[in-house]
């Protein structure tokens, strides 16, 4: 069985339709597991929320969708990201909170534990270093856990004596082979990725094979940016997806 490992679309419409256009290219897959955040930042929030909803998937709830639901404490946000979360707000119908409002803090599936932040705090923790992926390992009982909220692509893999951790930084097009040890898997951004590299990045687990595949995907940046700006989001914000930053 294939599954898309996508995370972090953060309300924009084109990357994610770019991302699912791709998977389609590369043979599908039937199921979806979305790491959270899929609103906040961009401008197509309810239009994100209803084309996930058309397919066979798994959600968690990260910061953002926190946020839009008035769950998670604005001060917590810098300025833009707080400014583009209360027009989020304003945008919501009954049926995206309803959506939302669902969304568990962690689920299971199979061999794999999904979170949004990290094991140890699902919504808010970011998991960039050695240390703090080390003590994370300890808060999930699964072979491998999956991470977003940086939107970076990355792997931290736990020798098998428990001993040695290590951060493996992920190039585009990278196979990643599940075998003895355990491994912590971010599969980067779709909507604002944050390596450098604008294109949306994904992932796709092939159960069969025991691989997961990595991908970048070139999308129509410039549209969404056209988008952000007739809603008055933030300039800084429409900036920032030209660079991957």
């Amino acid at each position: 069985m294939r599954y898309a490992i996508i995370s972090d679309i953060h309300s924009n419409l084109a990357a994610f339709e770019a991302v699912l256009l791709d998977i389609d290219e590369r043979g599908g897959a039937e199921r979806i597991w979305c790491l959270g955040d899929v609103v906040g930042y961009g401008p197509n929030p309810c239009e994100c929320i209803e084309l996930l909803q058309r397919y066979d998937h798994a959600c968690v709830a990260g910061n953002h969708d926190w946020a839009a639901l008035g769950k998670a404490d604005l001060d917590d946000f810098n300025t833009e990201a707080a400014a583009a979360s209360v027009w989020t707000m304003k945008q919501l119908g009954s049926k995206e909170i309803g959506y939302l409002e669902n969304l568990p803090l962690s689920l299971e599936e199979g061999d794999f534990t999904l979170v949004h932040g990290s094991p140890r705090e699902p919504v808010w923790e970011y998991l960039l270093s050695i240390y703090s992926a080390k003590i994370s390992f300890a808060y999930f009982q699964t072979k491998y856990c999956l991470v977003g909220h940086s939107h970076v692509p990355l792997v931290f893999e736990l020798s098998a004596d428990g001993g040695d951790c290590l951060l493996h930084k992920v190039s585009p097009d990278t196979e990643l082979r599940l075998e003895e040890n355990r491994l912590i898997i971010n599969p980067g951004g779709v909507g604002q990725p944050r390596d450098g590299d604008p294109r949306a990045s994904y992932a796709i687990y092939d159960s069969e094979r025991g691989v997961i595949s990595y991908y970048r995907v070139t999308y129509n940046i410039a549209a969404t940016q056209q988008r952000m700006k007739e809603r008055g989001l933030p300039q800084r914000l429409i900036d920032r997806l030209s660079y991957g930053l």
